[in-house]
């Protein structure tokens, strides 16, 4: 059988379908490098929009680094006179680390069975479910220095105002969290074993919280890292523990012993997060 295929002859059909995917390509190009450019001159409008109303300039900032830098090094660096204070700042840094860390553990209590109630996978009550979120999302999106001042007023100055300033607002975070977690981590066992004829309580125990627990107490981790750093602002405001003692020493002029504080504090966070990093990889 003979074929006869004229050699270089041009085929109308691919070429037009090469045509006709051409213009899409471009197309699409030009539609991403205007979307691009969009986003580019839309920030470069808002940050000159910004500058101008504000005043600020990016030349003063970048030169006022160096100039802040020293000054704080200089200032709060601290002397051989400062060491004096340093049982006094060691004591009240670990007395107010241990109520964060109090505050963050009962938080995570709580929290846990608010998600339990509140989830949608794991809620049994539509009234409790709304009754827990409702609640979780008054508590967080109450800032801390807010809920500090309000309970500043109630309490007075002592160790229970930071307690419940911190108990409050992670109580929220956490359940929302949880919350989230057990609705897609913990859907698919819940129904295999309600559908199985398993009790409530036994699926809770045996087939909801061990899916979610490591990521459970990677949460609470991470709460206790951040109540142990937000603690201090805590105390500025409510004239409590190491907070207080860096208010004082800050308002008397006496950078040293401020400084001093600043180092402590910085220690004792790298060491939790350090903790909680190996904590971390054991569960997860």
């Amino acid at each position: 059988m003979k074929f006869d295929i004229p050699i270089g002859r041009q085929y109308p059909a691919f070429e037009s379908h090469q045509h006709r995917q051409s213009p899409s390509s471009e197309a699409f190009f030009k539609k991403k490098k205007l979307r691009t450019l969009t986003i580019f001159f839309t920030a470069a409008a808002l940050y000159t929009a910004s500058a101008i109303m504000t005043g600020f300039t990016a030349w003063n900032a970048l030169t006022g680094i160096p100039r802040g830098l020293y000054w704080l090094v200089r200032n709060f660096f601290p002397s051989a006179q400062s060491i004096s204070v340093l049982p006094l700042i060691f004591k009240t840094s670990l007395h107010t680390a241990v109520i964060a860390i109090t505050a963050s553990t009962t938080a995570f209590c709580v929290a846990c069975i608010a998600a339990v109630a509140g989830s949608q996978t794991t809620g049994r009550f539509r009234v409790l479910r709304i009754v827990c979120s409702g609640a979780a999302s008054f508590f967080r999106n109450i800032p801390l220095p807010a809920w500090s001042i309000l309970l500043l007023l109630s309490f007075k100055q002592n160790a229970v105002t930071g307690f419940l300033a911190l108990f409050f607002i992670t109580a929220g975070h956490l359940t929302r969290a949880f919350t989230e977690i057990i609705d897609s981590h913990a859907e698919e066992s819940y129904t295999a074993l309600e559908a199985a004829g398993v009790s409530y309580i036994p699926i809770i125990i045996h087939g909801v919280l061990p899916n979610v627990l490591p990521l459970f107490i990677s949460w609470l981790l991470y709460a206790i890292e951040t109540n142990v750093r937000d603690s201090a602002l805590i105390g500025i405001l409510t004239g409590t523990g190491i907070g207080f003692l860096f208010n004082l020493y800050f308002k008397s002029f006496r950078y040293p012993e401020a400084g001093l504080i600043i180092c402590v504090l910085t220690i004792l966070v790298l060491c939790i997060d350090s903790i909680s990093n190996r904590v971390r990889r054991i569960l997860l």
